[in-house]
């Protein structure tokens, strides 16, 4: 029989169906959604795609098209920008699909109390992960939850997908002030620098920000944590040159087109030949901070946070 959900929406948004805001129940048919327009819909979601989407249902691609546009009519909402060939969620979309992933999980638990429901639990990060934590937490994760799959996705944008609904949740580094979204702070990461392997600062056992400014800066504008303002106003780099993501950056820096400075997790998770990383003894530290919608979300979200909290702790970083 088929199953509405209109009602479990508007209970979890705090919405009636009269409301006209982004993410509200307008469509007219609205009750006559069934769980099978949010599986087709956080499928394609989550694949980025019809064909994928359809492959993982089961299910050929115009079923999938047919049901995705339905529900975009029972609601009254347009979910999916298809004006290219990577679907993309609208911001209606990415509000309405918190809502979605958590009906689902709450009608999976309901029909089968404690089985396993397997939507993975996706973590984006533009660089680096979790540190030298991402091996400990990802073994951990198995072993304690082999029901929900855990998957890391970088995604070379200042809030690693989370904004456009790419990820569940985020590891991010350096201060958040995207709107709408909810940090918690791990721990705290040391900044080095990353010069060429065979010019004169490799040579030194440490370097400060003034050994850098007198050269030229490599700054991932799109991903990464560093701008001149780092510096002191009166002691900024003499120039600088943009790069859009980590692979650039280190590919720049062991030209020797310049300098950089990164999070010290960069050295251990991306160590790149022609590239060598020394402490910065007078940069400010790093926060780490786990990042998630302000919205109901995955279900296992709190699940990630507590366990990043408990290895960040055995380690002493918390």
């Amino acid at each position: 029989m088929p199953i509405s959900l209109s009602l479990c929406f508007a209970r979890m948004s705090g919405q009636h169906e009269e409301n006209t805001g982004p993410g509200a129940l307008r469509g007219r048919n609205a009750s006559a959604i069934e769980i099978r327009h949010l599986r087709a819909f956080l499928a394609v979601a989550d694949e980025g795609g019809i064909t994928r989407a359809a492959a993982r249902l089961g299910l050929t691609q115009p079923a999938v098209s047919r049901t995705l546009a339905a529900l975009e009519q029972r609601l009254g909402l347009r979910l999916v920008d298809r004006s290219t060939h990577h679907l993309a969620l609208t911001p209606d979309g990415i509000a309405f699909r918190d809502r979605a992933t958590a009906a689902v999980a709450a009608f999976d638990e309901a029909v089968d109390p404690g089985g396993p429901h397997r939507r993975p639990l996706r973590i984006g990060h533009a660089w680096s992960a979790f540190g030298r934590h991402t091996t400990p937490l990802l073994r951990r994760w198995q072993e304690r939850h082999p029901g929900i799959p855990l998957e890391l996705r970088r995604v070379d944008d200042r809030t690693a997908g989370l904004a456009r609904g790419e990820v569940d949740a985020a590891v991010l580094r350096g201060p958040v002030e995207t709107p709408g979204l909810v940090t918690e702070l791990l721990y705290e990461e040391e900044r080095v620098a990353a010069v060429a392997a065979d010019g004169p600062l490799a040579a030194r056992t440490t370097l400060r920000l003034a050994d850098l400014a007198s050269g030229t800066v490599v700054l991932n504008t799109v991903s990464g944590t560093t701008t001149p303002g780092l510096w002191p106003p009166a002691a900024r780099p003499r120039a600088t040159l943009t790069v859009a993501n980590t692979d650039d950056w280190l590919t720049a820096i062991a030209a020797g087109r310049g300098t950089g400075v990164s999070a010290a997790s960069t050295a251990g998770m991306h160590p790149r030949p022609g590239v060598a990383f020394r402490p910065l003894t007078d940069a400010p530290p790093l926060p780490v901070l786990l990042a998630r919608r302000d919205a109901p979300g995955h279900p296992a979200l709190p699940l990630l946070a507590a366990l990043a909290r408990e290895i960040v702790a055995e380690d002493g970083d918390g």
